[in-house]
């Protein structure tokens, strides 16, 4: 009919399983409205030689997805989420810092300089069994920040367990002079694409 109102789905979605620990993409789920459960498995992060880090990403996303599949014995809902974030400078991987001072290492060396941020997810169809696999890159400027600046931040506490050893949806954010590509991307999932990857996979979401 003329004039009518699209038909929202948002009544109508299936329950995912979230394969992260990330407050982030789980707020980003709440935000979204997505029903979702969390399971965090224990994969090894440690990155094979001769990959680049956007492959890096790639290959944790999967093996998150993998993980889950394995724990639950086929007992998985519909659809399952892996994602993971990498950074990257001059093609060097800076994954979640060992401590301290290593986080203050990555941080001296991201100042006054460009790096990426690579975000790749992983949805599995518990239907048709299959996945699909996207990645997202944004590129982030850095200020000349100080040591005593970087002093500060550490001991805020936002570096622990994130790639880059910052959190720029936190106070690093100070520290950000540009971003190039999409934000959502660098703090860990990024929601057009995510959005593009439910609607092409018939994943009931938005409106028809």
């Amino acid at each position: 009919m003329a004039g009518s109102s699209p038909v929202s789905l948002m009544g109508c979605m299936e329950p995912f399983i979230l394969a992260s620990g990330s407050l982030r993409r789980q707020d980003f789920f709440k935000l979204l409205g997505i029903p979702f459960t969390i399971m965090v498995p224990g994969v090894d992060e440690t990155a094979e030689e001769g990959i680049t880090p956007a492959q890096h990403a790639e290959r944790l996303a999967r093996k998150k997805v993998d993980a889950v599949i394995e724990l639950l014995s086929g007992r998985s809902p519909p659809w399952i989420l892996g994602a993971d974030t990498v950074v990257s400078l001059d093609g060097e991987l800076f994954g979640k810092p060992r401590d301290r001072d290593d986080a203050a290492l990555m941080l001296k060396k991201l100042r006054d300089r460009e790096h990426q941020v690579y975000t790749a997810m992983v949805l599995y169809n518990g239907r048709t069994k299959a996945m699909d696999t996207r990645l997202s890159s944004s590129t982030v400027r850095f200020a000349g920040i100080s040591d005593a600046e970087i002093e500060w931040y550490l001991d805020s506490g936002e570096w622990q367990g994130v790639a880059g050893s910052y959190r720029i949806q936190g106070l690093a954010g100070c520290f950000v002079s540009r971003i190039e590509g999409s934000y959502s991307t660098i703090v860990g999932l990024p929601i057009h694409q995510f959005y593009v990857m439910l609607r092409e996979n018939g994943y009931p979401y938005g409106a028809v």
